[in-house]
């Protein structure tokens, strides 16, 4: 039987006999559950805007049910899985696709331009896809805002809230330090919503589909990037504290350091007394680098 005739892999039918065939449990360390609606996994390579033109990388293929759906569309993918388990299962179940290669890698210890160089042609746009272990999101998102690869978009699903977080407005509850991260280098927005039912196991929590678009030419250029990055965290160190007091926790409570403080506030046209989820990102690289101005680090 072909892979025209059989069930595809993300149909709960498949999932099931897959799961049975190779004796396959959940882990829970890992974060494993696995999507068994297809109607989902077509709108995520729709979201991701997989076309031929496009090399994608997934993380996490998991027994390959969106693999699948993105070899369909794309002209290569290179599928990222870190159980070891899960490899002989995805070398057999996508033996059908010439155009995906399955490795053993953690997307946090490896380096993604190499990567990149080492499995593509450099003749089409990367692009990331991912169904995020929710216990890891975070680290893996800003871990690949990161990288200095040459991708194009990140597609990821991840736990409801924190997409609420990751794509917020200034001003709002859920407005922080990864909302300031992400908005820096890309554009992003929640493609849908995904109900915890089309897992197997269900999670307790419904998912989301993030879509960001890496902006290129890059729109912020503070003078220190790592000060910059800095200085968002230390902002968000006390959410209910003003920024004043987040900065002197930062930068030290010394009276010169205070004064450098309020001269390097004055020239970004901030208020000390206001808090860091009022600030849009162009407000922090401007405050960035008026403290850079005044001899102030970080480090």
């Amino acid at each position: 039987m072909n892979n025209n005739e059989r069930p595809e892999i993300g149909s709960g039918m498949r999932t099931k006999a897959i799961m049975e065939t190779y004796g396959l449990t959940f882990k829970k360390s890992l974060g494993q559950n696995f999507l068994t609606d297809l109607n989902v996994l077509k709108k995520i390579v729709l979201a991701a805007d997989v076309s031929l033109d496009d090399d994608v990388i997934e993380i996490g293929p998991g027994i390959g049910a969106l693999t699948e759906q993105l070899a369909k569309k794309a002209h290569k993918v290179l599928a990222l899985e870190i159980d070891e388990r899960l490899i002989p299962v995805l070398k057999e179940t996508l033996a059908d696709y010439s155009n995906v290669i399955v490795i053993r890698a953690d997307i946090l210890a490896v380096q993604l331009s190499e990567l990149i160089k080492e499995h593509f042609d450099g003749k089409h746009q990367v692009k990331i896809v991912a169904n995020l272990p929710y216990y890891i999101t975070t680290p893996i998102v800003l871990h690949l805002l990161d990288e200095e690869a040459d991708f194009k978009s990140i597609t990821v699903m991840m736990q409801k809230e924190v997409a609420q977080r990751l794509t917020a407005k200034p001003g709002t509850k859920d407005y922080g330090s990864l909302t300031v991260g992400v908005a820096y280098s890309t554009d992003s927005e929640i493609a849908f919503f995904v109900p915890k039912t089309v897992f197997v196991p269900s999670p307790k929590v419904d998912s989301a589909i993030v879509s960001m678009k890496k902006r290129i030419p890059q729109k912020y250029q503070p003078q220190n990037e790592v000060e910059f990055k800095n200085l968002v965290r230390g902002s968000f160190m006390h959410k209910r504290k003003s920024l004043w007091n987040n900065l002197l926790g930062l930068y030290g409570k010394e009276k010169n350091i205070k004064s450098k403080l309020t001269l390097a506030l004055a020239d970004a046209q901030i208020s000390p007394g206001v808090r860091a989820e009022r600030l849009n990102v162009a407000d922090f690289v401007r405050l960035s680098d008026c403290l850079l101005e005044q001899g102030l680090s970080s480090k």
